[in-house]
């Protein structure tokens, strides 16, 4: 969520690349993310080979945003 926040869209491999996950937990994160809603994911292909794109959605912008409020009330920024 925190890169998709500042880019609003991403290949599968460039989030790989920047969480240093691997494709298997990052495939869970997705799926999890898009089941409720905080992203959509669109998968077509690119010179033959699979392309997956990650958007993030109105409500996981507004879900990260709370997300990082309720971290800054708990370390008392």
């Amino acid at each position: 969520m925190s890169v998709l926040i500042s880019v609003k869209e991403a290949e599968f491999l460039y989030l790989k690349e920047k969480t240093g996950a691997t494709a298997g937990n990052l495939s869970v994160q997705i799926q999890k993310l898009k089941e409720v809603e905080y992203i959509t994911v669109e998968k077509k292909f690119k010179d033959n080979y699979p392309l997956t794109i990650c958007r993030i959605t109105k409500k996981g912008s507004t879900a990260f945003e709370k997300y990082v409020e309720n971290l800054k009330s708990y370390i008392g920024k």
